[in-house]
């Protein structure tokens, strides 16, 4: 494997040779700010499953694979490989690179359950001070699934169609900010939708939150779209002087970065839907398991001897000739769950 260093030091692409695959697979350079970031949630993270551990509770461990494969590894995937080393040269490679933090290492993130995790393994006095913070009335207002939305699609209309992108492909310190900018904007709509409840409003009830998955997923082909017909080059002054020898058509390497911004988006919005579908099944069985308590306790009433309503042969008194007078709310109420304990009664 070729390390380059950290900055890439002959923007006009002379030190750069022509992309191959191979080429692609083996070069990366150090991103010292990127690095730094990823060891501090990698390392909080694995302070978090470990203390709980210690407790003897464990953490499910594809939380754990999801957070550092998907999440973490697409950091380092987006800052550090080859796309870090040919984005001041070729569009594309900062049009996927931007894609994956702001859609897909957000999901990953997410699925890791950061905030459940931090509540848990915090002593109890200041998970409870997390847990107020992250649902105070300015994290509810940032992640109101509208809100959030709106927020993604406008950073990356900011970044592709203001000078900020072009001012951040000559500042280093803004690139980086840049970074922390497209992560914070995805991790806005993904994290809360994923794993934090209360954070959301009621009714976003998990049918709702699969119809705004759906949604943010149209919403996010929208930049791709844009950039892909948009007739005006994006950062042209900078691509135009910079362009290597190998690859001189600009116009060509901005459809290409637009075609797979758009393809990006598409294939990340078909795993976080199934996230959605899981989560939406497992709430299920859970309501499910709890409603069959509910009417095996309902049902040990209902066939307990006349005199005793609460199941113990030979009571009787106020509470007895109560319940002989009053009708159970199985015989009176029609719904699914009054049909069935109705059923039931029936074949027994």
């Amino acid at each position: 494997m070729r390390v380059i260093a950290a900055a890439v030091t002959d923007p006009a692409g002379g030190s750069l040779a022509e992309p191959t695959v191979g080429r692609l697979l083996s070069t990366w350079q150090l991103d010292l700010p990127a690095l730094v970031l990823v060891a501090l949630l990698g390392g909080l993270y694995g302070w978090g499953v470990l203390r709980l551990r210690r407790r003897g509770r464990p953490w499910p461990v594809a939380r754990l694979a999801a957070f550092v494969l998907l999440g973490l590894g697409t950091l380092v995937v987006a800052t550090m490989s080859a796309l870090a080393v040919y984005d001041h040269v070729l569009f594309w490679p900062a049009a996927v690179q931007n894609v994956l933090l702001d859609l897909l290492a957000p999901l990953g993130l997410a699925l890791g359950d950061p905030l459940r995790l931090a509540v848990e393994a915090l002593p109890e006095e200041r998970g409870a001070r997390l847990r107020r913070a992250v649902t105070g009335r300015v994290v509810r207002v940032l992640t109101f699934p509208l809100v959030s939305t709106a927020l993604v699609l406008t950073t990356e209309l900011v970044v592709y169609f203001t000078p900020y992108f072009a001012t951040a492909l000559r500042i280093g310190w803004l690139h980086q900010l840049m970074y922390l900018h497209l992560l914070a904007a995805g991790c806005l709509f993904v994290v809360p939708v994923l794993t934090h409840e209360e954070t959301l409003p009621s009714w976003c009830t998990h049918p709702v939150r699969a119809a705004l998955v759906f949604l943010d997923g149209l919403v996010d082909a929208v930049p791709g779209v844009v950039v892909m017909t948009h007739g005006t080059l994006i950062a042209g002054a900078w691509y135009l002087r910079h362009a290597p020898a190998w690859d001189t058509d600009v116009h060509h390497d901005q459809q290409i970065g637009g075609g797979a911004m758009l393809s990006i988006a598409e294939l990340v919005a078909l795993p976080f839907l199934l996230a959605i579908l899981v989560q939406w099944a497992r709430a299920e069985r859970v309501q499910s398991a709890a409603l069959d308590r509910r009417l095996d306790r309902e049902l040990v009433r209902a066939t307990a001897p006349a005199g005793d309503p609460t199941g113990t042969p030979g009571t009787s008194g106020p509470a007895a000739r109560a319940a002989e007078r009053v009708r159970p709310w199985w015989e009176t109420e029609q719904n699914d769950v009054a049909a069935r304990i109705r059923r039931q009664r029936d074949d027994d």
